[in-house]
């Protein structure tokens, strides 16, 4: 059976902003193109700028322990490299994420929305490599909307399905089926992919995406509901191809 691809987002900065594409390119063996590129360090981050590499979140300023950056949107144009990004309690900015000093006014931009008790942010960082996805390995993410529904009848209210941060966003009309795709191949548009594992959820999900306070319970939900805690697949790309919006996504 095959499955309508629906919305495609890429996320520049791990946990501040998400950006709608039409199509992207995706290369075997690596993330979505630009997806977690960059990332904020925190003060306590062990993040070695001089050998960079792939991080796990706790060295980074995220949403699970910073609420407030799920209400970023953002814009990353390919050609000049430039990052313009809203919040509804900030003026907008526009940076280049590659120079040094309007990477710091952006360090400056984000500081007020950062946890107070947590360690403050200090530097924007990247590792060339590899984008800062949650998983150790290259990964994108799928996300059914089928599951998300069954979210929402749980929580007895429509949240938006962004909060999930999923690359992919898909219905088959069937709640959990993506669990079931573990090493399955999967046909994408012009691309093949194969599932790794369900997606377990961090408490970034209980906020807003439109005001980024905490307004929903979605890991009691899921726990309560269904029994764990997943909401989700992460999948490595198998094979390089162009996925467009609108696209058939099918179990080979």
């Amino acid at each position: 059976m095959s499955h309508t691809l629906t919305e495609i987002w890429r996320h520049p900065i791990k946990s501040h902003g998400r950006e709608a594409l039409d199509a992207v390119r995706l290369t075997a063996g690596q993330t979505l193109p630009n997806d977690r590129r960059w990332a904020v360090a925190h003060v306590a981050s062990k993040f070695d700028a001089t050998a960079p590499a792939w991080q796990s979140c706790s060295q980074f300023v995220i949403g699970a322990k910073s609420p407030s950056l799920q209400a970023i949107e953002a814009e990353l144009d390919d050609a000049t490299g430039r990052i313009t990004l809203t919040h509804p309690k900030l003026q907008d900015i526009t940076f280049s994420p590659d120079n040094a000093e309007e990477a710091e006014s952006f360090i400056a931009w984000m500081a007020p929305l950062a946890n107070p008790s947590r360690p403050a942010p200090k530097a924007l960082v990247t590792a060339p490599d590899q984008g800062m996805t949650d998983t150790d390995f290259p990964s994108v993410s799928l996300i059914n909307l089928a599951s998300h529904r069954a979210v929402e009848a749980q929580l007895g209210r429509e949240i938006s399905p962004l909060r999930w941060r999923g690359n992919f966003i898909f219905d088959s009309g069937t709640p959990w089926e993506e669990n079931t795709w573990v090493g399955k191949r999967l046909r994408l548009g012009e691309a093949e992919l194969e599932g790794v594992e369900p997606i377990q959820r961090c408490r970034a999900t209980t906020a807003s995406t439109r005001t980024g306070e905490v307004d929903a319970d979605t890991l009691k939900a899921l726990n309560d509901g269904f029994g764990h805690q997943d909401c989700g697949l992460y999948a490595r790309v198998r094979k390089s191809g162009t996925v467009r919006a609108g696209d058939t996504l099918k179990v080979l």
